[in-house]
Protein backbone atom coordinates (compact mmCIF):
# COMPACT_ATOMS: atom_id res chain seq x y z
CA UNK A 1 0.00 0.00 0.00
CA UNK A 2 1.25 3.60 -0.90
CA UNK A 3 1.60 6.22 1.41
CA UNK A 4 -0.50 8.47 -0.22
CA UNK A 5 -3.11 5.55 0.05
CA UNK A 6 -2.61 5.32 3.52
CA UNK A 7 -2.60 9.19 4.04
CA UNK A 8 -6.13 8.85 2.11
CA UNK A 9 -7.62 6.33 4.19
CA UNK A 10 -6.85 8.01 7.44
CA UNK A 11 -8.52 11.52 6.03
CA UNK A 12 -11.29 8.78 4.97
CA UNK A 13 -11.42 7.69 8.34
CA UNK A 14 -11.99 11.12 9.95
CA UNK A 15 -15.00 11.97 7.36
CA UNK A 16 -12.28 14.19 4.71
CA UNK A 17 -13.41 12.67 1.11
CA UNK A 18 -9.90 12.11 -0.47
CA UNK A 19 -8.58 11.80 -3.68
CA UNK A 20 -5.39 11.09 -5.48
CA UNK A 21 -3.37 13.67 -7.82
CA UNK A 22 -0.88 13.13 -10.58
CA UNK A 23 2.29 15.54 -11.07
CA UNK A 24 1.71 18.48 -11.46
CA UNK A 25 -1.07 18.34 -8.42
CA UNK A 26 -3.75 17.68 -11.19
CA UNK A 27 -6.73 15.03 -10.59
CA UNK A 28 -6.64 11.99 -12.98
CA UNK A 29 -8.09 12.01 -15.87
CA UNK A 30 -11.63 10.37 -16.74
CA UNK A 31 -11.53 7.02 -18.16
CA UNK A 32 -12.71 6.41 -21.75
CA UNK A 33 -16.39 5.84 -20.54
CA UNK A 34 -16.41 9.31 -19.03
CA UNK A 35 -14.33 11.30 -21.25
CA UNK A 36 -15.52 14.41 -22.21
CA UNK A 37 -18.42 14.13 -19.46
CA UNK A 38 -19.85 11.43 -21.78
CA UNK A 39 -21.67 10.01 -19.09
CA UNK A 40 -23.08 13.04 -17.74
CA UNK A 41 -21.11 13.03 -14.57
CA UNK A 42 -22.26 12.68 -11.11
CA UNK A 43 -26.06 13.97 -10.90
CA UNK A 44 -25.44 17.73 -10.25
CA UNK A 45 -21.86 17.74 -9.52
CA UNK A 46 -22.61 18.96 -6.07
CA UNK A 47 -21.42 15.64 -3.82
CA UNK A 48 -18.24 13.72 -2.81
CA UNK A 49 -17.87 10.27 -3.83
CA UNK A 50 -17.04 8.12 -7.16
CA UNK A 51 -18.62 8.23 -10.14
CA UNK A 52 -21.20 5.36 -11.70
CA UNK A 53 -17.89 4.56 -13.25
CA UNK A 54 -16.03 2.91 -10.64
CA UNK A 55 -12.77 4.83 -10.99
CA UNK A 56 -11.64 8.36 -9.99
CA UNK A 57 -12.91 10.28 -12.61
CA UNK A 58 -14.76 14.29 -11.96
CA UNK A 59 -11.61 15.44 -10.42
CA UNK A 60 -13.29 16.95 -7.33
CA UNK A 61 -16.28 14.79 -7.41
CA UNK A 62 -14.43 11.52 -7.37
CA UNK A 63 -13.17 12.27 -3.90
CA UNK A 64 -14.32 9.41 -1.40
CA UNK A 65 -14.72 8.47 2.27
CA UNK A 66 -15.71 4.88 1.37
CA UNK A 67 -12.02 3.01 2.19
CA UNK A 68 -13.60 -0.04 0.10
CA UNK A 69 -13.42 2.60 -3.18
CA UNK A 70 -10.23 4.30 -1.92
CA UNK A 71 -9.13 1.15 -2.23
CA UNK A 72 -10.25 -1.21 -5.06
CA UNK A 73 -8.90 -2.68 -7.74
CA UNK A 74 -10.40 0.20 -10.38
CA UNK A 75 -8.20 3.39 -7.87
CA UNK A 76 -5.07 1.24 -8.32
CA UNK A 77 -3.07 2.40 -11.18
CA UNK A 78 -4.19 6.46 -9.47
CA UNK A 79 -2.60 5.25 -6.09
CA UNK A 80 0.67 3.79 -8.16
CA UNK A 81 1.19 6.98 -10.25
CA UNK A 82 -0.19 9.46 -7.68
CA UNK A 83 1.99 12.41 -6.92
CA UNK A 84 0.19 13.84 -3.65
CA UNK A 85 -3.22 13.69 -1.90
CA UNK A 86 -6.22 16.26 -2.33
CA UNK A 87 -9.10 16.69 -0.55
CA UNK A 88 -12.98 18.06 -1.20
CA UNK A 89 -12.46 21.07 1.47
CA UNK A 90 -16.42 21.80 1.01
CA UNK A 91 -17.34 17.82 1.70
CA UNK A 92 -15.40 18.23 4.73
CA UNK A 93 -17.66 21.23 6.14
CA UNK A 94 -14.41 23.52 5.57
CA UNK A 95 -13.13 26.58 3.67
CA UNK A 96 -9.21 26.94 2.23
CA UNK A 97 -8.32 30.93 1.86
CA UNK A 98 -5.48 30.13 -0.26
CA UNK A 99 -2.90 32.47 -0.17
CA UNK A 100 -0.39 32.26 -2.23
CA UNK A 101 2.74 34.81 -1.15
CA UNK A 102 4.15 37.09 1.47
CA UNK A 103 1.74 40.05 0.24
CA UNK A 104 -1.64 37.77 0.19
CA UNK A 105 -0.95 36.39 4.05
CA UNK A 106 -0.17 40.08 4.86
CA UNK A 107 -3.14 40.87 3.62
CA UNK A 108 -4.91 37.63 5.26
CA UNK A 109 -3.10 39.00 9.00
CA UNK A 110 -4.91 42.18 9.22
CA UNK A 111 -7.99 41.21 7.27
CA UNK A 112 -9.06 38.24 8.61
CA UNK A 113 -9.73 36.02 11.82
CA UNK A 114 -6.91 33.90 13.02
CA UNK A 115 -7.31 30.34 12.33
CA UNK A 116 -6.04 27.13 11.65
CA UNK A 117 -2.63 27.35 8.94
CA UNK A 118 -1.03 25.41 6.66
CA UNK A 119 2.70 26.01 5.31
CA UNK A 120 2.39 25.29 1.38
CA UNK A 121 5.22 25.43 -1.09
CA UNK A 122 4.68 29.13 -1.71
CA UNK A 123 2.13 30.54 1.21
CA UNK A 124 -0.25 29.35 3.29
CA UNK A 125 -3.55 27.40 3.24
CA UNK A 126 -6.23 29.27 6.03
CA UNK A 127 -8.65 26.71 7.20
CA UNK A 128 -12.63 27.80 8.30
CA UNK A 129 -14.84 25.99 9.82
CA UNK A 130 -18.00 26.26 7.30
CA UNK A 131 -18.20 26.33 3.50
CA UNK A 132 -18.98 28.87 0.68
CA UNK A 133 -18.50 29.01 -3.35
CA UNK A 134 -15.21 28.32 -4.65
CA UNK A 135 -13.56 31.09 -6.69
CA UNK A 136 -9.81 31.33 -8.39
CA UNK A 137 -8.30 34.83 -8.28
CA UNK A 138 -10.79 36.82 -5.83
CA UNK A 139 -7.53 39.31 -4.98
CA UNK A 140 -4.22 38.97 -6.19
CA UNK A 141 -2.99 35.47 -4.49
CA UNK A 142 -5.81 34.47 -2.92
CA UNK A 143 -8.25 31.68 -4.37
CA UNK A 144 -11.30 30.08 -2.56
CA UNK A 145 -11.37 26.29 -2.33
CA UNK A 146 -14.40 25.43 -0.84
CA UNK A 147 -17.58 23.59 -2.73
CA UNK A 148 -17.26 21.87 -6.00
CA UNK A 149 -13.04 22.01 -5.47
CA UNK A 150 -9.91 20.33 -4.23
CA UNK A 151 -7.38 21.31 -2.19
CA UNK A 152 -4.00 19.46 -1.95
CA UNK A 153 -3.49 17.71 1.96
CA UNK A 154 -0.53 19.12 3.29
CA UNK A 155 -1.41 18.12 7.12
CA UNK A 156 -3.25 19.23 9.71
CA UNK A 157 -1.10 22.84 10.03
CA UNK A 158 -1.40 24.35 13.33
CA UNK A 159 -3.82 26.54 15.74
CA UNK A 160 -7.87 26.37 15.94
CA UNK A 161 -10.01 26.54 13.18
CA UNK A 162 -12.23 29.44 13.22
CA UNK A 163 -15.35 30.20 11.66
CA UNK A 164 -15.97 31.08 8.06
CA UNK A 165 -15.96 34.93 8.78
CA UNK A 166 -18.13 37.37 6.34
CA UNK A 167 -14.96 38.76 5.03
CA UNK A 168 -13.88 35.88 3.30
CA UNK A 169 -17.15 35.09 2.26
CA UNK A 170 -17.13 38.97 0.77
CA UNK A 171 -14.35 37.63 -1.79
CA UNK A 172 -16.79 36.04 -4.16
CA UNK A 173 -19.96 38.26 -3.99
CA UNK A 174 -20.24 40.40 -6.78
CA UNK A 175 -21.67 44.00 -7.03
CA UNK A 176 -25.67 43.60 -7.53
CA UNK A 177 -26.68 45.59 -10.23
CA UNK A 178 -27.87 49.65 -9.60
CA UNK A 179 -29.44 49.86 -13.04
CA UNK A 180 -32.76 52.21 -12.15
CA UNK A 181 -31.72 52.88 -8.82
CA UNK A 182 -32.41 56.90 -7.57
CA UNK A 183 -29.34 58.90 -7.32
CA UNK A 184 -28.10 58.61 -3.95
CA UNK A 185 -25.25 61.48 -2.35
CA UNK A 186 -23.11 60.62 0.26
CA UNK A 187 -23.53 63.27 3.23
CA UNK A 188 -23.66 61.48 6.35
CA UNK A 189 -20.94 58.37 7.30
CA UNK A 190 -22.68 54.92 6.16
CA UNK A 191 -20.97 52.82 9.04
CA UNK A 192 -22.72 50.21 10.34
CA UNK A 193 -24.59 49.78 13.97
CA UNK A 194 -23.24 50.72 17.44
CA UNK A 195 -21.83 48.04 19.33
CA UNK A 196 -19.25 46.82 21.22
CA UNK A 197 -15.56 47.36 19.65
CA UNK A 198 -13.93 44.02 19.44
CA UNK A 199 -10.67 45.79 18.15
CA UNK A 200 -7.80 45.92 20.58
CA UNK A 201 -6.12 48.98 19.54
CA UNK A 202 -6.79 51.82 16.80
CA UNK A 203 -4.08 50.41 14.95
CA UNK A 204 -5.84 47.48 13.98
CA UNK A 205 -8.80 49.74 12.24
CA UNK A 206 -5.87 51.88 11.01
CA UNK A 207 -3.70 49.38 8.94
CA UNK A 208 -7.39 48.04 7.71
CA UNK A 209 -8.19 51.13 5.97
CA UNK A 210 -4.39 51.63 5.08
CA UNK A 211 -4.44 47.89 3.38
CA UNK A 212 -8.24 48.60 1.49
CA UNK A 213 -6.60 51.68 0.32
CA UNK A 214 -3.98 50.46 -1.30
CA UNK A 215 -5.81 47.44 -2.59
CA UNK A 216 -8.22 49.81 -4.68
CA UNK A 217 -5.07 51.88 -5.73
CA UNK A 218 -3.03 49.08 -7.07
CA UNK A 219 -6.32 47.51 -9.05
CA UNK A 220 -5.03 47.17 -12.49
CA UNK A 221 -8.70 45.89 -13.78
CA UNK A 222 -12.29 45.03 -12.90
CA UNK A 223 -11.91 48.37 -10.93
CA UNK A 224 -15.97 48.36 -9.94
CA UNK A 225 -15.39 44.84 -8.70
CA UNK A 226 -12.51 46.04 -6.52
CA UNK A 227 -13.70 48.29 -5.00
CA UNK A 228 -17.16 46.63 -4.28
CA UNK A 229 -15.20 44.13 -2.61
CA UNK A 230 -13.04 46.22 -0.85
CA UNK A 231 -16.06 47.43 0.67
CA UNK A 232 -17.65 44.72 1.75
CA UNK A 233 -14.47 43.68 3.34
CA UNK A 234 -13.98 46.70 5.47
CA UNK A 235 -17.66 46.59 6.28
CA UNK A 236 -18.10 43.03 7.61
CA UNK A 237 -14.68 43.58 9.47
CA UNK A 238 -15.49 47.01 11.41
CA UNK A 239 -18.89 47.77 9.93
CA UNK A 240 -20.60 46.47 13.03
CA UNK A 241 -19.37 48.45 15.75
CA UNK A 242 -19.19 51.73 14.91
CA UNK A 243 -15.63 52.70 14.73
CA UNK A 244 -15.63 53.88 11.50
CA UNK A 245 -16.13 57.27 10.62
CA UNK A 246 -16.88 59.99 7.96
CA UNK A 247 -13.29 60.24 7.70
CA UNK A 248 -12.48 56.40 6.99
CA UNK A 249 -15.49 56.40 4.34
CA UNK A 250 -14.09 59.21 2.64
CA UNK A 251 -10.62 58.16 2.32
CA UNK A 252 -11.87 54.80 0.68
CA UNK A 253 -14.06 57.34 -1.18
CA UNK A 254 -10.81 59.45 -2.39
CA UNK A 255 -8.90 56.21 -3.07
CA UNK A 256 -11.94 54.77 -5.53
CA UNK A 257 -12.68 58.09 -6.96
CA UNK A 258 -8.45 58.53 -7.98
CA UNK A 259 -8.73 54.85 -10.15
CA UNK A 260 -11.88 56.86 -12.40
CA UNK A 261 -14.65 56.08 -10.07
CA UNK A 262 -18.12 58.23 -9.60
CA UNK A 263 -18.96 59.50 -6.58
CA UNK A 264 -22.22 58.16 -7.42
CA UNK A 265 -20.81 54.22 -8.17
CA UNK A 266 -19.15 54.55 -4.79
CA UNK A 267 -21.87 55.44 -2.93
CA UNK A 268 -23.92 52.63 -4.67
CA UNK A 269 -20.79 50.02 -3.97
CA UNK A 270 -20.89 51.67 0.21
CA UNK A 271 -24.74 51.21 0.34
CA UNK A 272 -24.64 47.48 -1.84
CA UNK A 273 -22.13 46.46 0.61
CA UNK A 274 -24.30 47.46 3.62
CA UNK A 275 -27.55 46.06 2.21
CA UNK A 276 -25.23 42.68 1.69
CA UNK A 277 -24.24 42.34 5.12
CA UNK A 278 -27.84 43.62 6.38
CA UNK A 279 -26.65 46.67 8.07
Amino acid sequence: MSEHLRTALRLAADGVPALPLRRGKLPFGNCPACAHNACGGRPNMKTPGPCVCPQPCHGWAAAATDPRVLNSLAWASAWQHAATVAYHPGGAGVTVVDLDDLAAIAWARETLPATRTVTTTRGEHWIYRGTMQSANAVRPGVDIKSLMQYARWLGLGTGVTAALPDAARALTVKEPSTAGRAPQTFSVPLSGQRGECPHRTPAYLARGIAMAEQRITEARGAVHATVYRTFLAVLSTHGRCGCLTEEHTARLFTAAQAKGESPRHCTDAWTNALTTLGL
